[in-house]
């Protein structure tokens, strides 16, 4: 017995099966092929010229998770995914391949799965400014700080825009989001928002898990540490945050319950913890994450009779990752580590040095190893969407630091989610999500297979970026790229290059297209060069400064030099434009 997602029949009509009983993510991809086939000139009815049947895999043994298998004989596609989001990716796959070549003709048999185990992007719950009597991170989750939080509309946006690149992982950045939603018993008083507002936010938490959920996409939530709520922290006379603070057993007691009841409360959620910025020293954080952190999650999962374990993300920031994991894995099995890819920004696909090594470290202990896109301070505020920038990062993801996951920061404007910095006409701003939607797709598109021939790439582009702004698919001379494929690919070299050969750092505290100071850019050890940034983000090659010293000197220079980036990304420039 099967159930149809019924509309009416024509000659072009598409019926629809699902098997008996379908799991709520068949059901889902369902929904989503037909709203899929029907933007393209379909109709899905009870019975049609074509039928597509929907089922997962009864035997899994030795299939990769996420995977799928279509089989097409003459008017029949019968998927079979891996498991319920296998399903979800393969409707992706029918609908992109009728995008493509306009018709359901498909090779007798497709299987794909995803190289990398996560791939997902984050959303900040934060702003561009300190809030009264709160230290950096801190923002309670209300209507007044985020109005686009509640907007269940611009999730579901979201979430298919996720579902439309096969992302599997939404990350909330916060500093302390357990006072925003979940009450505590032993310390009702340490709830950060109104009655009103706790309630909205149980709502919408709940409604996005599990909308989430239902496109398999695991939400995690991010926090810092050591971080306790305001009224938490006046209750007691102490401060929210301390560097210098020793840990005490009432700061442990209460983040300890504050995470058991937020895994109680929302099963579908994960944790990504940063023990950094708030916190004393190395071993304060090996005790931290296995004293506090994991058996409040422990804590949790016995309340709910689970033995199953939700991931808990360790971030490598400011902490001794690998320390810290020695000491944990005994104690919990689904962790994964996560480090900055480039620092924060966007430099090179050929990393290398002491950043490199640590990713590998992190890489060796055995669990996933996850890239983190980070903050991208060099690219702000224009937008930059290089798809063969991006699938070398990848490849170099995979091959230089033996990462298997992907964690990506919004392209632009993370403090001032959801807006760009650009103005539209009528004087409002333009979402992140209209003007970098090229930015998580092409990350999207690698992280889940960056083995792509270069050749096939260039023609998706090319269909892509024609399509989406209504152009003739005009070829420019530089290697078979359209106009503004080729524009994207060489602007998308300049950022970068100058970056990493003039910059003092990666990090947010220089934002390069802000410009240089002339005595940075002449001298920029009197400005503190981040240590190990041009051993680790970019070729081996020489400051300007070493460059001049070394012509003074008569003496050789050794890889990439300035003077040939200032020819580089001038030649880029002028190609961006051709």
């Amino acid at each position: 017995m099967a159930v149809a997602v019924s509309l009416n029949v024509t000659a072009q009509s598409i019926q629809i099966r699902l098997e008996k009983h379908p799991s709520n993510r068949e059901q889902f991809a369902a929904e989503y092929l037909q709203k899929k086939l029907s933007k393209l000139g379909y109709i899905v009815g009870k019975r049609g010229k074509y039928k597509i049947y929907l089922a997962q895999a009864k035997d899994t043994t030795g299939l990769k998770k996420e995977g799928f298998t279509i089989i097409s004989k003459e008017n029949k596609i019968k998927v079979t995914g891996n498991d319920g989001s296998g399903v979800i990716y393969a409707c992706n796959e029918i609908a992109e391949r009728v995008y493509r070549q306009g018709n359901l003709k498909f090779p007798a048999q497709i299987k794909d799965a995803p190289e990398m185990v996560l791939r997902g992007s984050c959303v900040g719950l934060q702003k561009t400014t300190y809030l009264p009597g709160h230290g950096v991170y801190e923002y309670p989750y209300t209507p007044q700080n985020f109005p686009w939080f509640y907007d269940k509309a611009q999730w579901i946006k979201y979430l298919d825009m996720m579902v439309d690149n096969r992302m599997n992982s939404l990350y909330l950045w916060n500093g302390h989001p357990f006072a925003s939603l979940v009450r505590l018993k032993d310390y009702p008083f340490a709830v950060e928002v109104d009655s009103a507002t706790f309630k909205k936010n149980e709502e919408m938490f709940s409604f996005l898990t599990k909308e989430a959920d239902r496109r398999g996409i695991f939400v995690i939530q991010m926090f810092y540490n050591i971080i306790v709520s305001k009224p938490f922290a006046d209750h007691y006379g102490i401060q929210t945050q301390d560097r210098h603070r020793p840990i005490t057993p009432l700061i442990s007691d209460y983040t300890r319950k504050s995470i058991a009841a937020f895994i109680k409360k929302y099963p579908n959620v994960g944790l990504l913890v940063c023990l950094g910025e708030a916190i004393d020293t190395y071993d304060d954080d090996v005790e931290w994450f296995t004293k506090t952190i994991i058996p409040g999650v422990k804590d949790g999962l016995k309340a709910l009779g689970r033995t199953d374990e939700p991931p808990i993300l360790l971030r490598a920031h400011d902490t001794d990752c690998e320390m810290v994991m020695k000491a944990a894995l005994p104690l919990y099995h689904n962790l994964y580590t996560m480090h900055k890819y480039n620092g924060e920004s966007l430099t090179t696909y050929q990393p290398r040095g002491p950043w490199s090594q640590m990713h590998r470290d992190l890489a060796a202990l055995g669990t996933t190893h996850i890239e983190n896109v980070h903050v991208l301070a060099n690219l702000e505020p224009w937008r930059w969407s290089s798809p063969d920038f991006i699938q070398k990062a990848v490849q170099a993801m995979h091959n230089i630091h033996h990462a298997n996951a992907l964690h990506l920061y919004p392209q632009a404007s993370y403090w001032d989610w959801p807006y760009t910095a650009d103005k539209l006409p009528n004087g409002g701003r333009e979402y992140q999500l209209d003007r970098d939607w090229m930015w998580y797709k092409a990350w999207a598109r690698y992280a889940w297979d960056c083995h792509r021939d270069r050749k096939d790439e260039i023609k998706y582009w090319n269909k892509v970026l024609s399509d989406y702004y209504g152009l003739k698919d005009t070829l420019n001379i530089s290697n078979g790229r359209n106009g503004i494929l080729a524009a994207y690919e060489e602007s998308g070299e300049i950022a970068p290059k100058l970056l990493r050969r003039f910059g003092i750092t990666e990090g947010n505290r220089q934002t390069l297209l802000l410009g240089m100071k002339i005595s940075q850019l002449v001298n920029p050890y009197k400005y503190t060069i981040y240590p190990g940034f041009y051993e680790s983000c970019g070729p081996e090659g020489e400051k300007l400064i070493e460059y001049v010293e070394k012509e003074w000197k008569h003496q050789p220079h050794v890889g990439e030099l300035p003077l040939d980036i200032v020819n580089q990304t001038e030649a880029h420039g002028d190609r961006s434009v051709a």
